[in-house]
C-alpha cells in the first residue's frame, strides 16, 4: 500500500466533499474546487474523511494513489485556508506597483512588465520589493509565482532579479576573484 495514499483526508469544518463517479467535488468557504480522478482510483466520503482506494494493484495505480490523495488533500486545505508564495525582488530600480488588479513590475528593461492575474489569483504589493501571489489552487499559485519568478530570475554573481521569500541564491566570483 502506498504510505501516503492510505491515510484519509481529514474533511475541515465549513468544508463540502462530493464524489460523483471519478469526479471529486471539493466546496469551501473560499471557492470550489474539481478533480477528475483515473480509472484505477476511486473515492469515497466516510465519516468526515474521504478516503483514496485503488482497485489493482499494478505499477501505475500504486504511483497515482499517492498523487491523488495528495491533490484532494490540498484542494481541502485551498478551499479552507488558501495558498500564498512571497516573491522578493532584489536590484537598483527594481520593483513593482500595483494597478488595480494587475501588478507593473519595473525589472530593467526599456518598458515596463504587467501581469494580470489569472482567474482565482490575486496579486498584491505590500512593499516596492515584495508581491504576495495567493489562490485557493496551489498548482495555480506555484505556476503564477513561477511565471513572475521567470521575467528576471536571480543571477549568480550580483543576485539580482526576481526570488522566492527565504530562497537562497548561489553566489559566484566575478573576474577579480582570481
Amino acid at each position: 500500500m502506498s504510505r501516503i495514499g492510505k491515510q484519509p483526508v481529514a474533511i475541515a469544518a465549513g468544508v463540502e466533499v462530493n464524489v460523483d463517479g471519478n469526479i471529486v467535488t471539493v466546496k469551501g468557504p473560499k471557492g470550489t474546487l474539481t478533480q477528475e480522478l483515473r480509472s484505477p482510483i476511486t473515492a469515497r466520503v466516510e465519516g468526515g474523511e474521504v478516503l483514496i482506494e485503488r482497485a489493482v494493484d499494478s505499477r501505475d495505480a500504486r504511483s497515482l494513489h499517492g498523487l491523488y490523495r495528495t491533490l484532494v488533500a490540498n484542494m481541502v486545505e485551498g478551499v479552507t485556508n488558501g495558498y500564498s508564495k512571497t516573491l522578493e525582488i532584489v536590484g537598483t530600480g527594481y520593483r513593482a506597483t500595483q494597478k488595480g488588479a494587475n501588478v507593473e513590475f519595473a525589472l530593467g528593461f526599456s518598458h515596463p512588465v504587467i501581469i494580470e492575474p489569472a482567474a482565482g489569483i490575486e496579486l498584491t504589493v505590500p512593499s516596492q520589493t515584495k508581491v504576495v501571489v495567493s489562490g485557493i489552487d496551489k498548482q495555480q499559485v506555484g505556476e503564477v509565482a513561477a511565471s513572475i519568478r521567470k521575467l528576471r530570475k536571480p543571477e549568480p554573481y550580483k543576485g539580482k532579479g526576481i526570488r522566492y521569500e527565504g530562497e537562497v541564491v548561489r553566489r559566484k566570483v566575478g573576474k577579480a576573484g582570481k
